[in-house]
């Protein structure tokens, strides 16, 4: 495949680089440790492209699909992680492969505003933001971002809507996350596409196999995202070149070389990363749901991010207003809420408080703590550092390059055309 075509078929993801040894691909027995999404999809990939190869998928947990996991009461349905996927033609060419194109649709138009909260007031995001920072200011931040290495913050020389970004993709402030990790395009990070960007854009959107994704929506299953990970792992099962183990640990790359008598060559960890020195971060997801009536006052769209570190609630997301599918009973509207533990205690009367003064007075109708995300930290200097790292064996997933639905399932295609 050329490298035109490359970048046609995987966009900016190009950018980022793959910590896949090239002797991975002669491996005759492929094991791959973590059942979450960028484990499920690389062996599904990998599978596909080499029916000759064994591979053999294993899992900590009982269940497979990681950190995607999908909540349901009755009538409510509330992802605890990613509830929608960004456009991306990998995305869209693993749904139709996997036959749930009926399931899978775009989000609702009414539902495109995303709004930050600054002081009391919840400022829309627009193209008009960018005089919130100055666009000289701003511009002068991004070529000194072009060096490499910056902070978010450095980049985006606003802290409260640089914060508000940061904390709705990775739990914490925009001084402690790296820029080419979060905006390789931005900073220019990682390969130079060979197209301009215009005429890139132009004959990657003529790829999407299903429908052409509108600017700025987003698309999910109906039913939740769990709607994936069922899909995937029935597909898998019926694969005779696959065997998923769950229930199994996983101390190290080179236990599992052991176990399975392989060499490190034949190892992809998409488990999380073994790095006892990097710090991670944790937030309570919540599911509140209310009467239409009870929050008639609250606009119809996507969601608000709240950059202000009093309030122990980063995020509430509109989770019934986005999606095409119901996600509510008939007459209400169900909110996802996120508090990240670096603000919040535990007390959960806190977050009823703050949900009672930024959404309603009123009582809701349903209060439910889903659980609790992990996530890995990506300081500043993260991806220099990673594209210079000398690796044991193959990484991919979450932990590694790219925290994004559809970095994970672009990555898993990247690494099976190696094969």
């Amino acid at each position: 495949m050329s490298d035109v075509e490359h970048w046609i078929r995987h966009g900016v993801e190009m950018r980022r680089p793959l910590l896949v040894k090239q002797s991975l691909s002669q491996s005759e027995k492929v094991i791959i440790v973590g059942g979450g999404l960028s484990g499920m999809s690389c062996a599904y990939r990998i599978a596909q492209k080499r029916p000759s190869a064994e591979v053999i998928l294993i899992e900590k947990s009982e269940h497979l699909g990681g950190v995607i996991s999908t909540w349901t009461e009755e009538e409510w349905v509330c992802d605890l992680a990613v509830n929608a996927t960004r456009a991306h033609p990998a995305f869209w060419r693993l749904v139709k492969d996997l036959n749930l194109s009926k399931q899978f649709q775009p989000s609702r138009p009414r539902a495109k505003s995303r709004w930050v909260l600054l002081g009391e007031k919840r400022h829309r995001l627009s193209p008009f933001t960018l005089f919130k920072i100055g666009p000289l200011r701003l511009l002068r931040a991004i070529r000194g971002g072009r060096k490499g290495g910056v902070s978010v913050a450095q980049l985006l020389p606003h802290k409260q809507i640089a914060d508000a970004l940061t904390l709705g993709i990775v739990n914490t402030t925009s001084e402690h996350v790296d820029a080419d990790f979060l905006m390789p395009s931005m900073t220019r990070f990682g390969p130079i596409p060979p197209l301009k960007n215009s005429r890139l854009k132009k004959q990657i959107k003529a790829t999407y196999p299903l429908f052409t994704p509108k600017k700025g929506a987003v698309a999910s299953f109906e039913g939740g995202m769990y709607s994936l990970i069922d899909a995937l792992q029935n597909q898998l099962e019926s694969m005779e070149n696959v065997t998923v183990i769950t229930g199994q640990s996983a101390e190290s790359p080179q236990s599992v070389a052991s176990q399975f008598d392989v060499s490190l060559d034949s190892i992809l960890w998409t488990a999380p990363v073994l790095e006892t020195d990097r710090e991670l971060t944790k937030l309570s997801v919540f599911a509140v749901g209310y009467r239409n009536e009870d929050v008639a006052h609250i606009d119809y769209g996507y969601g608000t991010l709240i950059p202000d570190a009093s309030i122990p609630i980063s995020g509430i997301l509109h989770e019934s207003d986005l999606h095409h599918s119901q996600r509510a009973p008939e007459g209400h509207r169900l909110f996802r809420i996120m508090a990240p533990h670096a603000r919040w205690d535990g007390d959960e009367s806190k977050i009823e408080e703050s949900i009672e003064r930024l959404l309603s007075g009123k009582k809701p109708v349903i209060f439910r703590n889903l659980g609790v995300q992990t996530i890995p930290t990506y300081p500043p200097g993260y991806m220099q550092g990673l594209s210079q790292k000398s690796i044991d064996c193959s990484y991919a997933g979450w932990g590694v390059s790219g925290v994004s639905i559809t970095h994970v399932v672009d990555e898993a295609e990247r690494v099976a055309e190696l094969f």
